[in-house]
């Protein structure tokens, strides 16, 4: 009967890693789709994608590796598109002045919701938790009237500020924050200790994981804006790197491929770095309050 039993065991563990290599081979196969593609040369990928791309109806015959690989169409995006490298930097910025923004705007919030009572708290949280849920095309009209009214649209701050007073950072640095023991907070007030110095020493520090997986988050989402640039902003070279793609035709198949690439690699770089304050976001943000 042991024996049967391990037998039985050592055959669900196979099925269990099988089913779990084919879904992992499912997720990862557009990466691989892409390295791959990026290292096909211009006619290879003619003959491949052309009788989808060319409207002329057909399949495409993905090779698993390219007959002739070259990095040709690297260099064509790191050396021939300067457009890449603008598009690049305006992603920069905006990332950057958006996580910028929410550390200084969110995290206090988040501090205020979890440690402080005030009239009608529930009711604000629960008004950040429905604004949380709204997806863009909801709030796009009205968010474009103010900021046509401020004077703002067409400019990268038409793309920062609405982000920077996003509800979703706080809802996330709020499970984190609340968190805390309120021993270590009521320990530090009787030694004296202000609330601005709470904050700062225990609330930062305590709440770090919270933070970073927030900001983690935010990266992963602002990297990769669309509809909010596209809506906000008519000066093309002010477009941020995830509108670069859309504007390649199938004679640029190659830069496509490399270009995309490119722009996932920061991501993934993130990504692996805060994978593990990533994972704890998630599931701070599955706990309802």
């Amino acid at each position: 009967m042991t024996k049967k039993h391990n037998r039985q065991m050592h055959a669900k563990k196979y099925i269990i890693w099988a089913v779990l290599f084919a879904a992992g081979f499912l997720v990862c196969y557009p990466i691989f789709f892409l390295v791959i593609g990026s290292l096909m040369g211009q006619v290879e990928l003619k003959e491949v994608l052309g009788p989808v791309l060319s409207g002329n109806g057909g399949y495409v015959n993905f090779p698993f590796m390219p007959l002739f690989p070259t990095l040709r169409n690297y260099v064509g995006v790191l050396m021939d598109s300067p457009e890449f490298f603008v598009m690049f930097w305006n992603s920069v910025k905006t990332t950057g002045a958006i996580l910028l923004g929410q550390f200084l705007v969110s995290v206090p919030g988040a501090w205020g919701f979890a440690r402080y009572d005030f009239p009608f708290k529930r009711m604000l949280f629960t008004l950040y938790i429905l604004l949380m849920m709204m997806p863009f095309q909801v709030t796009m009209l009205s968010g474009y009237l103010v900021l046509d009214n401020i004077g703002l649209l067409d400019t990268l701050w038409a793309v920062i500020l609405p982000a920077v007073f996003s509800t979703f950072p706080v809802f996330i640095m709020y499970q984190f924050f609340v968190g805390i023991p309120k021993a270590i907070i009521e320990s530090a007030r009787i030694d004296g200790a202000g609330e601005l110095q709470i904050f700062l020493i225990f609330g930062l520090r305590l709440g770090a994981p919270g933070i970073l997986s927030a900001m983690v988050l935010g990266f992963l989402e602002y990297w990769n804006l669309i509809e909010q640039p596209l809506t906000y902003l008519k000066d093309q070279s002010l477009w941020p790197l995830s509108l670069y793609l859309p504007n390649i035709s199938l004679e640029q198949a190659g830069t496509a491929f490399a270009a995309s690439l490119l722009t996932l690699i920061p991501a993934l770089l993130v990504f692996l770095g805060g994978q593990e304050y990533l994972e704890q976001g998630i599931m701070a943000a599955a706990v309802k309050e």
